[in-house]
């Protein structure tokens, strides 16, 4: 058989399955085969994680699987009441960590002029700092046209630059002890344009761009950079979504679907990228990683598979409904 021949049919293989495989996945190939081959999530044992965003959704889910790890860990979000439901419960999944071995902190994340003081209280309670989870944030249901700019700003502040002031504390530490870990919590919506989320999008796509540009301009093996880009998630995060008006939020209920992953199976994949050191991974349903793999290695094609789709199948992609309007 000629050479190109058999150059031909691999390639044709190979694309196949791409195409074939990530159907009946969950996450991206990469991830998946770290899932099966890679490093067990036990393997954390005894790290000190930060979380922050903890309180509820990924955040709160991820914080049980790495107290079943044995990690120690430093719960933050707003809300104390939530914070500390979500530690009596890591205490329960595993009863052989100490009531000292979960922090929970009270943070306003916006508060940047507060981040020092709150690194140093880690640094003081537990004596280091292994693993910083950016996982605070929120998104948006709203008309592109229509967004008032101080909406903008206000979701930047709390999706982007608290994450990038918290990060450079965080990373300036690990630079000093020579070792860490900086865990991002982006989105599908920072690799596609995802409708009615301008906002949110921008700030997810941003992310990408400082936390690859870190990790280019670094290039240290010792402190890696993970970006975890979930799809749809079967979380609350509609009521408190912002809107296209300053102070409103959208405050609708997150309906149950079948095409959300559970947070529980979300926080794990998550924990084996962290575990495994993943520079980045797509966790979703099938139809939205081929719509990933699409964009990222095909993107003439998916422009024209974008417009047959229409944003209002991309909606029920990711709301399970037509949330907003299509005109």
């Amino acid at each position: 058989m000629p050479f190109f021949e058999i150059i031909g049919i691999i390639a044709i293989v190979y694309y196949a399955f791409y195409f074939i495989y990530p159907w009946f996945l969950d996450c991206d190939l990469n991830l998946s085969l770290r899932e099966t081959f890679g490093q067990p999530i036990e393997t954390l044992r005894g790290k000190v994680v930060w979380i922050t965003g903890a309180s509820s959704g990924i955040g709160e889910h991820l914080a049980y699987v790495l107290a079943k790890a044995h990690c120690k860990l430093i719960l933050s979000a707003r809300r104390a009441n939530e914070l500390g439901q979500v530690k009596e419960k890591c205490l329960k999944v595993n009863p052989h960590l100490q009531e000292s071995d979960v922090e929970v902190m009270v943070m306003d994340i916006c508060d940047i002029d507060n981040h020092q003081k709150c690194f140093d209280h880690v640094i003081k309670k537990f004596g280091k700092l292994d693993i910083l989870v950016n996982n605070a944030g929120r998104s948006q249901r709203a008309v592109w046209e229509k967004i008032d700019l101080r909406v903008d700003k206000e979701l930047f502040d709390l999706n982007v630059f608290s994450l990038v002031a918290l990060s450079r504390i965080a990373y300036g530490y690990f630079e000093e002890i020579g070792h860490g870990h900086i865990v991002v919590t982006c989105s599908i919506a920072g690799i596609l344009g995802v409708p009615f989320s301008g906002s949110y999008t921008g700030s997810k796509h941003a992310l990408h761009g400082y936390f690859e540009s870190l990790r280019t301009e670094k290039q240290n093996k010792n402190i890696p950079i993970s970006i975890v880009c979930p799809g749809a998630i079967q979380t609350p995060f509609l009521s408190e979504s912002f809107t296209e008006t300053v102070g409103k939020k959208f405050g609708q209920v997150t309906p149950h679907a079948k095409n959300k992953l559970s947070p529980e199976r979300c926080a794990h994949l998550i924990a084996v990228a962290i575990v495994n050191h993943v520079d980045e991974c797509w966790i979703a349903n099938c139809t939205t990683l081929q719509l990933v793999y699409l964009v990222k290695y095909y993107p003439n094609l998916a422009r024209v598979v974008l417009e047959l789709l229409g944003p209002a199948f991309l909606q029920r992609l990711r709301d399970n409904k037509v949330t907003m309007p299509v005109k």
